[in-house]
C-alpha cells in the first residue's frame, strides 16, 4: 500500500487553514487553531488513532469559533478523503466504546462514499472552556461531508461535559484507525460487492 498523506489548503474571508494527515503515523500531533480545547481533541484524535496531523487554522476568532471549527472540519474530512486512496485493501468499517471516568461514548464510522451524521448527544453544558458545543456538531458535520463517510457518535452517559467530548474524541480516533487499516485478507481487493466506495 503506498503512502496515505494528502495536504489540503482551505482559504477563504474567514479562515485559512492547512491539514496534512498521514493515516499510518505513530499519533503526533502538530496544532495551531487559536481554540484551545479544539486542539485538546485533535491531540485524542491522533494519539488514539495512530494519525499523524499538521493542523495551521488561522480564523475570525474575534467574531466566534465557529467558522474555524467548521473549516477545520471540512479541511480535515479533505484531507482524509485523499489519503485514503481508492480504499482498496481497507477495513473499511471502525467502531469504539471509550469511557472516561462516568462517561462513556460509542462512535462507528463507515468509509462508504455516502456522507451522513448521525449524532445523539446531550451535553451538559454549552460550552467547555469558551468552546460552544453546538460546534461539536459542526465539525463532525463538516468531516462527514468531505470525507465521505457514513458516522454514528452516541454519547451514552456522562455528566461531565469535558468528558462527555473527549470519549467521543477519543472513540473517534480509535474508530479511524480501525477502518483504515490494510487488512491483510482483504489485500487488493474493494471491501464492496458494488466493487466501488
Amino acid at each position: 500500500m503506498s503512502e496515505r498523506i494528502a495536504t489540503v489548503t482551505r482559504d477563504t474571508r474567514e479562515t485559512q487553514i492547512s491539514v496534512t494527515v498521514n493515516l499510518d503515523g505513530e499519533g503526533r500531533l502538530t496544532c495551531e487553531t487559536g481554540v484551545p480545547f479544539l486542539d485538546h481533541m485533535l491531540d485524542q484524535v491522533a494519539r488514539h488513532g495512530l494519525i499523524d496531523l499538521e493542523v495551521k487554522a488561522v480564523g475570525d476568532l474575534h467574531i466566534d469559533d465557529h467558522h474555524t471549527v467548521e473549516d477545520l472540519g471540512i479541511t480535515l474530512g479533505q484531507a482524509f478523503d485523499q489519503a485514503i486512496g481508492d480504499k482498496l485493501g481497507i477495513r473499511r468499517y471502525g467502531h469504539a466504546y471509550v469511557p472516561l471516568d462516568e462517561a462513556l461514548s460509542r462512535v462507528v464510522v463507515d468509509f462508504s462514499g455516502r456522507p451522513g451524521l448521525f449524532m445523539d448527544v446531550e451535553f451538559t453544558r454549552a460550552a467547555i472552556g469558551r468552546l460552544d458545543t453546538q460546534l461539536f456538531w459542526e465539525f463532525f458535520q463538516g468531516f462527514v461531508n468531505h470525507a465521505r463517510v457514513t458516522l454514528h457518535i452516541d454519547n451514552l452517559k456522562g455528566f461531565n461535559a469535558h468528558h462527555q467530548a473527549e470519549t467521543i474524541f477519543k472513540a473517534f480516533g480509535r474508530a479511524l484507525r480501525m477502518a483504515v487499516e490494510p487488512d491483510p485478507r482483504m489485500a487488493g481487493q474493494m471491501p464492496s460487492t458494488k466493487g466501488c466506495l
